[in-house]
């Protein structure tokens, strides 16, 4: 194609489309759909901002997924996407898909053919709500980033490849390191405790490895975990205070800047209270059998505990999130700080039905923490780099892990956890 107009002028996004009514522009994106009606065509043009609807005629439009540019005139237009149309002077191919795509993407909806969706997620993953979702997302880590940064804390980098798993469980994916028997971390808590004899306050966005045999809606085997470790504490009451000013900055910024990622999904952003509620579990077990009759299952709370507990908050203090404390200790790590009666220190955060996050205060002397290994008959062989910073004063410490995906899953009313993460890996899938 000869030099014209086209390469000229500067490249508009779909979102300013409203800053140029009346003008010729340049776009440039994917063929989302397109469709002929008794030749006049009609091209629906996808760049990183959204979709517009392209009207022409005598065009030779590609298949859908290739790359075009396209020169028109920006015309407002009520029943289009956006409220704006553009009508075709010039249309070029940039790049032309060989075959027809696997996945329509005007068409896919939620919980139609899920599995096909995944393994074809190198095309799917560019339907509007499944990037919207990774927009969420990408946005709740920012804002955890910032949050944690405005409140004195460092981010820090810790290994993936460690010599035993955190939390002393059999969750644990071996890999051979050098004729050396080595595991996936589980957890950068061990690491992120240490560190905190460092900066006192640190922090971590990066994926964990759970070798877990589940099929569930709500696990992953690999997930992104958001952590957060800070010293100097009185108790577990100033690391929930920590965890409720982040998700205040995450619901805010969610709030003022995926509007339109939220509407797509039929969702109102989350909102977080100024104070979380807070119920021991314990009394939450009971709370759950004198008001709905059902007697929760295990040590813990079971999904349908989760679910009754939530709703109750929801209903008599209007809060989506409720934090859930005083496990006992078998139900908690070796690592967690307990009192004499066998009760931790420690909190689940539930968030509409779901457990989003697991914390608490840690041990911090060196005795209590042989002796509560000890008390699981579990052996100190593989935790003595851990152990030793213990020797040499650590401050009263705690801190709390978030999952992204599920927590973007459950902002977003995503009801598999797999299709919050762009390229999910759970016991059966590896590709792509």
């Amino acid at each position: 194609m000869p030099e014209t107009a086209v390469e000229q002028l500067q490249r508009t996004l779909v979102q300013d489309l409203s800053q140029h009514n009346g003008e010729t522009v340049l776009l440039k994106g994917w063929v989302y759909s397109r469709r002929d009606l008794g030749g006049v065509q009609f091209l629906t043009l996808r760049d990183r901002t959204g979709i517009v609807q392209c009207v022409g005629s005598q065009l030779e439009i590609p298949i859908a997924e290739s790359v075009v540019q396209v020169k028109g005139k920006v015309v407002q237009h009520p029943k289009a996407p956006g409220g704006y149309e553009i009508q075709i002077s010039e249309l070029e191919v940039l790049s032309r898909a060989v075959e027809p795509s696997p996945v329509e993407l005007p068409k896919v909806q939620w919980h139609v053919n899920p599995e096909t969706l995944l393994d074809y997620r190198y095309v799917s993953v560019r339907g509007l709500k499944e990037r919207a979702s990774l927009k969420v997302q990408a946005v709740l880590v920012q804002s955890f980033r910032e949050a944690l940064i405005d409140a004195g804390f460092t981010e820090i980098f810790t290994p993936k490849i460690v010599s035993a798993g955190a939390e002393g469980g059999s969750n644990l994916f071996e890999v051979d390191y050098f004729g050396e028997r080595a595991y996936l971390a589980q957890s950068p808590q061990l690491y992120k405790q240490i560190m905190v004899g460092v900066y006192e306050r640190v922090f971590e966005t990066a994926p964990v490895y759970r070798a877990e045999e589940h099929a569930t809606s709500r696990h992953l085997n690999e997930y992104l975990s958001l952590d957060v470790e800070l010293g100097f504490i009185e108790s577990e009451e100033d690391v929930m205070q920590i965890e409720e000013m982040v998700l205040q900055r995450i619901c805010s910024n969610l709030a003022e800047k995926c509007q339109k990622e939220f509407e797509l999904f039929k969702m109102e952003a989350p909102k977080a209270p100024e104070r979380f509620p807070r119920i021991p579990l314990l009394e939450a077990r009971q709370l759950i059998k004198d008001h709905f009759g059902y007697s929760v299952g295990g040590k813990d709370l079971d999904p349908e505990g989760e679910r009754l507990l939530s709703q109750y908050f929801q209903e008599k203090e209007g809060s989506d999130f409720v934090f859930v404390t005083d496990f006992p200790k078998n139900a908690r790590p070796f690592y967690a700080y307990y009192e004499a009666n066998g009760l931790t220190r420690s909190f689940d955060l539930l968030y509409r039905g779901i457990e989003i996050t697991s914390g608490g205060q840690r041990i911090h002397e060196y005795p209590m923490l042989l002796e509560s290994l000890k008390d699981r008959n579990m052996k100190v062989d593989g935790f003595e780099g851990y152990l030793e910073v213990f020797k040499h004063g650590m401050p009263p410490h705690g801190g709390f892990a978030i999952g992204a995906e599920r927590l973007t899953a459950k902002f977003l009313g995503i009801q598999n956890v797999r299709y919050a993460r762009a390229f999910p890996r759970d016991r059966h899938r590896l590709l792509p």
